[in-house]
């Protein structure tokens, strides 16, 4: 059991887990995780982790069982928990972009829009959020919980689902169609109000928050060095989208300076080919892992 100069945290067991712990690697820590055990170890001992399935930690939080955990804003809604969301951190199991909850029917069914539910039969994870959702409709609806594979229940079992999507694949592969969007759903970082209030331990949570952002910011961006004449300088700074500006330092040949950039790694390529163009030579792109703003 923790002590009581530790942060209780709970990361997420499941579909999150390879993806939590490869953020926390880049932020800084180092975790090893047992698979027959529950209590993953860091090398922070001021950190006692236990791991637990996203759908329980919102309420192990808010009840003050744990002070801090990772999990979705689709479980915050689910258990209406009162918790404080630290921190928005987007990634979820397959890459970093929210997850969608969506209302889906098969592709030759009827329904077109919510009303359409009048009487029908839904099956979802998220009971509470169906019932909300439905309400908000003026819809009165039979909402079942679905245990797995809920996308095959559609249309022999049940009339719609209301799923989390990433990509839409899934859906597309039956043979469903989108007909709403409820939310997107990112990971959180929560706190419970008493670790919140605790200035050591609301410290220590907005420690791991900035690490983790600086780490998910990192997977967005690359580092950029080249060696530019200072006759074209001009034209290569006027190239890079730097977060603020670019480092430019003299080398020990007065005519030329290192040039040193952040740039973003879905347009690096091109840019590469525009700094090229321009006059710089020695160009070394590098990865990074983290970016603290």
């Amino acid at each position: 059991m923790p002590s009581s100069n530790q942060l209780r945290l709970g990361l997420p067991k499941g579909s999150l887990q390879t993806a939590t712990v490869a953020i926390f690697e880049k932020a800084g820590f180092k975790i090893t995780v047992d698979e027959r055990q529950y209590t993953p170890h860091l090398d922070d001992p001021e950190i006692w982790a236990v791991l637990l399935r996203a759908q329980e930690m919102a309420g192990y939080v808010a009840d003050g069982v744990l002070d801090a955990g990772l999990t979705g804003l689709d479980w915050i809604k689910e258990r209406e928990a009162d918790v404080v969301e630290v921190a928005d951190l987007v990634y979820a199991k397959q890459g970093m972009r929210p997850y969608k909850w969506v209302l889906a029917v098969h592709e030759s069914s009827d329904i077109r829009t919510p009303e359409d539910l009048q009487g029908k039969r839904i099956a979802t994870e998220l009971v509470n959020v169906a019932k909300r959702y439905l309400e908000a409709h003026g819809v009165d609806a039979h909402v079942e919980y679905s245990w797995g594979a809920t996308e095959a229940k559609c249309p022999s079992l049940v009339d719609a689902i209301i799923e989390g999507t990433e990509t839409g694949s899934t859906i597309r592969a039956n043979n469903l169609r989108i007909i709403d969007t409820l939310f997107e759903s990112t990971t959180k970082l929560i706190a419970n109000h008493a670790a919140w209030n605790d200035p050591w331990k609301r410290e220590k949570i907005e420690n791991i928050a900035m690490l983790m952002k600086g780490a998910l910011l990192a997977e967005e961006k690359v580092g950029l060095k080249m060696n530019v004449e200072q006759v074209n300088l001009q034209a290569v700074v006027a190239e890079l989208p730097s977060l603020k500006t670019p480092t430019v330092s003299p080398l020990a040949n007065s005519e030329w300076v290192a040039v040193e950039t952040i740039a973003d790694k879905r347009t690096v390529r091109d840019l590469i080919l525009r700094l090229k163009a321009a006059g710089a030579q020695g160009i070394i792109e590098y990865p990074l892992n983290k970016v603290i703003m």
